[in-house]
């Protein structure tokens, strides 16, 4: 799959907003400016990952934001889980 916003300021504009929709929609708050725009970057990759073995070709910006927050949601789970020192989901 294609992840499309090319560029590294469009990354991170997807960063951004997949990492404050994330801290919006899963208890606990969010992890400040730096902190939501690591988690929707790194929540890009693996949203990126994990759709991209169902769907193929490019999915635009709105895709490419929509698969961000997939997969920041499930970093949040996972490091939520291991760490267990914030709110539960």
């Amino acid at each position: 799959m294609d992840l499309s916003p090319g560029g590294i300021i469009a990354w991170i504009i997807v960063g951004l907003v997949a990492g404050w929709l994330t801290g919006l929609v899963m208890k606990g708050g969010g992890y400040g400016i730096v902190g939501d725009l690591v988690v929707g970057l790194i929540g890009a990759l693996i949203g990126g990952f994990i759709v991209g073995l169902f769907i193929h070709g490019s999915v635009g910006l709105i895709g490419s934001i929509i698969v961000a927050f997939i997969g920041a949601v499930i970093l949040v789970v996972v490091l939520r889980t291991v760490s267990g020192s914030r709110s539960p989901v």
